[in-house]
C-alpha cells in the first residue's frame, strides 16, 4: 500500500464509462474538482471497449502504482457482448479476443480481479452496472435482453464483493430506482453509425454528452449506453458515499441480490 505521500491514491479501473472521454461523463474529473476530496489523488485506468478479461489483463499496470483503493466499474460491454452479435465482433477486433464473452467467463474474470487487486493490499470497491436503455420494464426483445443481462452481472459483481469482503457499490439499485420513477426510451438495436456521429460530435464539434443526449432524445445517457451528466452525478454521488466512509473494509454479508 502506498505510504509514500499525504494523499491517498485512488485508482478507478474500467472501460469507457470510467475513461470518461467523449460521449461518457467524466465522473472520476467531477470527483477530483470536489473540495472534500483533495486528500485524494485520482488515477484514470479506463479503457474504452474493454471486457472484464481485458481489465483483468491489465491489472499489473494498475498495482504498480501501489494504490491505497481501486474502484472497479467494468462489465457493460460484457453486457452487450452477451446480447449483441455484432458487440461480439467489435469487442473481438477491437481486443483480438477469441471467446464470446459470458456470465460465466464474467465471473472468472472479475472475481480473480478482486482478488488480485485485494491480495496488494488495496481497498477495494466493486460497482455494479448502470443500465443501458432506459426502459427497465421493457417487452421489446433487445432491450428484454440487455435488462436480464444487466441485472444478472450486477447480481454477479454484488455476490463477488459479498464473498470478497470488499466494498459494493450499488449503482444498480440506485438507477432501477430513478428510471422506474421517470423513465424513458428503450435501446432496440447497437448500430455503429449513431455511434461514430455521437463521437463526432464529442470529439470534433465539443458538444457535451448533456448535448448529444439531448439530440438523441435521452434522459440518463448521451447514447443509451453513456451516461451524460444527470446518471453520470448519480453514479459519482454513490462512489463519494463510498469514499467519505472510508476505514476498514466493510462486512457485505447482509447483502442480497439486486431485484
Amino acid at each position: 500500500m502506498n505510504t509514500s505521500s499525504a494523499r491517498e491514491t485512488i485508482a478507478c479501473l474500467g472501460s469507457s464509462s470510467t475513461a470518461g472521454r467523449g460521449q461518457a461523463f467524466d465522473w472520476i474529473g467531477e470527483l477530483s474538482r470536489r473540495p472534500r476530496n483533495a486528500r485524494f489523488k485520482f488515477l484514470n485506468f479506463g479503457v474504452g471497449g474493454d471486457l472484464a478479461y481485458d481489465v483483468l489483463k491489465r491489472v499489473d499496470t494498475v498495482l504498480v502504482c501501489q494504490p491505497d483503493s481501486v474502484i472497479v466499474w467494468v462489465g457493460g460491454n460484457d453486457a452487450l457482448a452477451m446480447v449483441s452479435s455484432k458487440a461480439r465482433r467489435l469487442f473481438g477486433v477491437m481486443k483480438f479476443a477469441s471467446r464470446a464473452a459470458s456470465g460465466t467467463r464474467f465471473d472468472d474474470c472479475f472475481g480473480t480481479l478482486v482478488r488480485r487487486l485485494k491480495s496488494s493490499g488495496a481497498r477495494v470497491a466493486a460497482c455494479s452496472l448502470a443500465p443501458i436503455g432506459e426502459s427497465t420494464m421493457s417487452d421489446q426483445p433487445f432491450q428484454a435482453a440487455l435488462n436480464s443481462a444487466i441485472h444478472d452481472l450486477s447480481a454477479s459483481i454484488k455476490r463477488i464483493a459479498c464473498d470478497e469482503a470488499v466494498d459494493y457499490v450499488p449503482i444498480f439499485e440506485t438507477f432501477q430506482v430513478a428510471i422506474n420513477a421517470d423513465p424513458g426510451r428503450a435501446l432496440t438495436s447497437l448500430r455503429f453509425l449513431p455511434m461514430y456521429r455521437d463521437a463526432f460530435r464529442t470529439i470534433v464539434l465539443r458538444m457535451s454528452p448533456d448535448d448529444v443526449g439531448r439530440l438523441n432524445g435521452w434522459k440518463f445517457h448521451s447514447d443509451g449506453i453513456h451516461l451524460n451528466s444527470r446518471g453520470g452525478l448519480m453514479a459519482a454521488d454513490l462512489i463519494q458515499s463510498q469514499l467519505d466512509n472510508h476505514g476498514p473494509p466493510r462486512s457485505n454479508n447482509a447483502l442480497t441480490e439486486p431485484d
